[in-house]
């Protein structure tokens, strides 16, 4: 009798090995999927889908609903700019903690937590530039317009410090970079004008300022003129 059962055991294992090996084959392929390096580029965004993401990102910052928040960084990361699926998730996460450790503050004592996610957010975003950027002056600099939108600072002064900050990532430095900012930041006013009115047809308006900001930063990196 246990000669019996010990031979149907055997040939059960021997079925089931190769099953466990595909399955690990299967998790072996997907994680180098996931690390493989690719060669990111931080100037291969289209405009119309990096002003759709954006929007969507405020709204789920305001909204404070953070999964849907890191799966857009998600998105623009891998979609817009080429890093590798792991690389998208670092720079993803590394964005969504800044601005929920900033999203609560309010003082600049407090303000600074957000400073270390962000150093580690420009330190992934370096491969993806031909420039070499200081990592710790772009994130202060970030922050520094954060913390000026939230005291109350015009569009047309805090927008010139986001246009410092894509000068600082792309190395580039002309009018249209200035505008870029500029518009960005017009969009941001609007959105805080509105406040907790907030509808449909506004967010859509948004988007649509966004997009010709992205379309500005567009024109200034194909002029790259220092």
């Amino acid at each position: 009798m246990e000669r019996a059962v010990s031979a149907t055991v055997q040939p059960r294992r021997r079925r089931f090995w190769p099953t466990l090996v595909a399955l690990a084959l299967l998790v072996a392929a997907a994680a180098l999927y996931a690390a493989w390096p690719r060669q990111p580029d931080l100037t291969a965004f289209e405009p119309a889908a990096m002003a759709r993401l954006e929007a969507s990102m405020w709204r789920a910052y305001y909204e404070k609903r953070y999964v849907a928040l890191l799966r857009d960084l998600y998105a623009v990361s891998r979609d817009q700019y080429n890093f590798s699926p792991l690389e998208s998730l670092r720079i993803a996460f590394a964005a969504a903690s800044a601005a929920k450790a900033f999203q609560p503050s309010t003082t600049r004592a407090e303000a600074a937590k957000a400073l270390p996610p962000l150093i580690t957010y420009f330190s992934i975003l370096t491969r993806g530039s031909t420039a070499r950027f200081d990592v710790a002056e772009a994130a202060r600099t970030e922050l520094a317009w954060w913390q000026a939108r939230r005291e109350g600072a015009k569009p047309e002064q805090y927008g010139l410090t986001i246009a410092q900050v894509a000068a600082l990532v792309y190395g580039v430095d002309n009018d249209a970079m200035a505008q870029a900012g500029v518009v960005r930041a017009q969009a941001m006013a609007y959105r805080d004008e509105k406040g907790d009115t907030i509808g449909e047809a506004d967010w859509s308006m948004i988007a649509d300022q966004l997009r010709a900001a992205y379309a500005l930063l567009k024109q200034a990196l194909s002029v790259r003129t220092a």
